[in-house]
């Protein structure tokens, strides 16, 4: 069977899209205000005139505590114009407009937020230097309605796929890793309980989304943290969650934005910039025995989640993202030869927002991103490769 051309038209779910290729959800630090700014529209736009079939918007929180801390939006009325603003302008640029919708848990700032983080289990937080409380019954209730209004609103406001957050130890993914899951109740304990809320809430936003717009989920391959999601049970999570039937996809990834960031970034840790940007309060957390821990490092290689994610597309019919350091048509090639359905890509088009026009057009096979991470410090103040001038990310 002849694998599929990555640029060639196809579709997810219900949606059509020109190409195979994703723009990840990476924070883009543009939003200010809790609003959408024409600077995050111009962010996407620059992706979305550079040739990927669908852009995500990173980070929409369903709920205050939801947010990782105050400058994220909110998906309500209070934002409902923006959000619509933002998804017209990608449309009229050809491609289409995933909203990656979540929760932040116990990756939520509660001090910036001014509401106490919740997670599984009650847990010290490095990032507000907070006790997180634990989510009880009743929060669980709120929040998976939250998510049902978060995702009506933005199918309301033109977004044509939602991304439901359940890995990095967000909310969800804080249930699901026994390391942070001490529960005693319908929500701990085994794999089956553990994944009741992400099951919970991925059934919720289906049966009031129905084919109204695509619905995927970000999954983890493996925390990268004692205690956390293994890849074994990351499956196994996907598998139930592709028996639902919920889903029109998967994005696999990995790693803790709590625990062990670098998992999901590889290559050198960039302490010295992190540690001139980073709010007081972070920089405090991170002198605790947890923050002291926070930023591994791990070597670079292309596409470094193949081997864990070719388990998941051995183990699953659904469609699979992958994810993980794609700079390279070869290597684009190769992930539609082993069966994946899409790529996801991040640095690279930091670096290069028209690196797939490019490549598809044949004028580069390869893009210039040299995957340092100085990428990352940069969400306090608009998430950007500071290797060249900020001109080139603003379309």
């Amino acid at each position: 069977m002849t694998a599929p051309d990555v640029f060639a038209p196809t579709t997810l779910g219900p949606v059509r899209l020109r190409n195979r290729t994703v723009k990840a959800a990476t924070f883009e630090g543009r939003a200010p205000y809790g609003q959408v700014t024409d600077e995050l529209i111009d962010y996407h736009l620059a992706v979305t005139r550079g040739g990927v079939g669908l852009t995500t918007v990173a980070y929409l929180a369903v709920a205050p505590e939801g947010r990782t801390h105050r400058e994220q939006i909110v998906v309500g009325e209070r934002t409902f114009g923006g959000l619509t603003r933002l998804a017209d302008a990608v449309h009229e640029s050809g491609a289409a407009i995933a909203g990656q919708v979540g929760h932040a848990g116990p990756v939520a700032n509660g001090r910036s937020n001014g509401v106490r983080a919740l997670s599984a289990s009650r847990m010290p937080s490095p990032l507000s230097m907070q006790l997180v409380k634990a989510a009880t019954e009743a929060d669980l209730t709120r929040i998976t309605r939250a998510y049902v209004a978060a995702s009506r609103r933005l199918v309301r406001a033109g977004f044509d796929v939602l991304e439901l957050h359940m890995a990095h130890s967000y909310l969800i993914s804080s249930f699901l890793a026994p390391g942070l899951n001490r529960r005693t109740d319908d929500y701990g304990g085994s794999l089956e309980n553990r994944a009741r809320l992400g099951r919970q809430v991925a059934r919720a936003v289906r049966d009031e989304i129905g084919s109204d717009a695509a619905i995927t989920a970000k999954v983890s391959l493996g925390d990268g943290f004692r205690g956390g999601v293994t890849t074994d049970e990351g499956l196994a999570y996907a598998q139930m969650l592709e028996s639902d039937g919920t889903l029109d996809a998967l994005q696999m990834s990995g790693g803790s934005s709590l625990m062990n960031p670098m998992y999901l970034f590889r290559g050198e840790a960039p302490l010295r910039e992190f540690a001139e940007t980073m709010p007081l309060v972070v920089r405090l957390g991170m002198r605790t025995p947890v923050g002291r821990g926070f930023l591994k490092t791990y070597p670079f290689e292309e596409a470094y989640f193949r081997e864990k994610a070719l388990r998941f597309r051995a183990g699953l019919s659904l469609p699979l993202m992958l994810l993980g350091g794609i700079n390279r048509r070869a290597t684009m090639d190769q992930a539609m030869a082993d069966g994946f359905d899409f790529v996801a890509m991040g640095r690279a088009l930091l670096r290069e927002p028209d690196l797939v026009n490019q490549l598809a057009a044949g004028h580069a096979t390869e893009g210039a991103c040299i995957h340092c991470n100085r990428c990352m410090p940069t969400i306090y103040s608009g998430t950007r490769c500071p290797v060249i001038s900020p001109v080139g990310f603003t379309g």
